[in-house]
């Protein structure tokens, strides 16, 4: 519990694990911290993050929870699931088109009783877009008699990040057990709430532990500004004994692969490296695309030969059956099965 902060129990301390296939193939000491297997939804860090938000839900005696995202959004599916352990509704307001089908997440969201608002994106601003319509929605909830507490995207402001501020206080503990000093820590960044959660909780500790994120999406001019007001927030909110500049934040934007979610080779390579190496799942949208910015960077000497890496697994392998990666996989995979008649 941060800063005596109120939240919920959802997570246990996950494993830290060696992972030495890769180590051995890769030239590094790597590991892999597995916030895939945190409990409830299928798992996956976010829960994390809504230990506390709806902590303070409950507080305020919401009867719903509504959040946004894409039509694939893990945060959904874990805001559903929470959402049902504790008797509340739940509504996710995606602005995306609708896949045709109702698989990987939506499936999970469905079953789990949540709502979905989707809407196709008009070419307009897109956080503007998010704003409008999920006022809209919270107004026909309102408009019901329900009490709505919202979720921004990612579960993403300075109390959803005190979850992997957490989380810094304990992987520093399990890496200091394991002899790792100041090894690298690999995080996949979107909405930008685990990467500051988990640069407040290392900086602020003292740990020795260095963070790298790895951009999974365009890193525009409002990401460059939002990690630099969602830096000021936590300070003042939780009166943070550090200082940050934008520099400070090491964030790598080589490995976006174009656009968020999107269909990508390199990406489906690394993938199956990882699960024929080690039989873990990454997922196509976030750690399977970090786990390839991880390679080339090894690759590049920008990791060196040697170093100690923990690869931060967030979880996200509904991904995997979303229609458009699945069928690019069948293509990909379909060669090595045999039917005999």
């Amino acid at each position: 519990m941060a800063f005596g902060i109120n939240k919920l129990e959802l997570v246990k301390p996950t494993p830290l694990e060696y992972m030495p296939a890769l180590s051995a193939e890769l030239g590094i000491e790597l590991y892999i911290k597995r916030d895939d297997l945190t409990s409830w939804g299928a798992g996956g860090n976010k829960l994390r993050k809504l230990e506390y938000l709806v902590a303070d839900a409950l507080e305020q005696g919401a009867t719903m929870l509504v959040t946004e995202g894409g039509a694939q959004t893990n945060h959904g599916r874990l805001t559903a699931a929470v959402a049902a352990k504790y008797g509340l509704k739940c509504a996710i307001v995606m602005i995306d088109e609708y896949p045709g089908e109702v698989s990987a997440n939506i499936l999970l969201d469905r079953i789990m009783g949540c709502d979905l608002i989707l809407k196709a994106d008009d070419g307009t601003d897109e956080h503007e877009q998010f704003a409008k319509l999920c006022a809209q929605v919270i107004a026909e909830y309102e408009a019901k008699g329900e009490k709505v507490y919202y979720i921004p995207m990612g579960g993403s402001n300075a109390l959803g990040a005190l979850g992997y501020y957490d989380c810094a206080v304990e992987l520093t503990d399990q890496a200091r057990g394991l002899g790792l000093g100041d090894a690298r820590v690999i995080d996949a960044v979107g909405s930008m709430g685990t990467y500051m959660g988990l640069y407040c909780g290392l900086k602020n500790e003292n740990s020795p532990l260095r963070l790298t994120g790895i951009a999974i999406s365009p890193f525009g001019e409002y990401k460059e500004k939002r990690i630099v007001e969602y830096f000021r927030e936590m300070k003042e909110n939780y009166g943070l004994s550090i200082d940050a500049a934008r520099e400070d934040f090491d964030i790598v934007k080589d490995y976006t692969r174009g656009a968020y979610n999107n269909v990508c080779r390199e990406v489906r390579d690394a993938i199956c490296y990882v699960a024929q190496k080690e039989a873990v799942l990454l997922d196509p949208c976030y750690t399977g695309k970090a786990f390839a910015g991880l390679m080339e960077m090894v690759k590049s000497g920008a990791i060196a030969q040697g170093e100690k890496v923990i690869f931060l697994h967030t979880g996200g392998f509904p991904g995997l059956y979303t229609p458009h990666h699945r069928k690019a996989f069948e293509a990909d995979l379909e060669a090595g099965i045999r039917i005999i008649e």
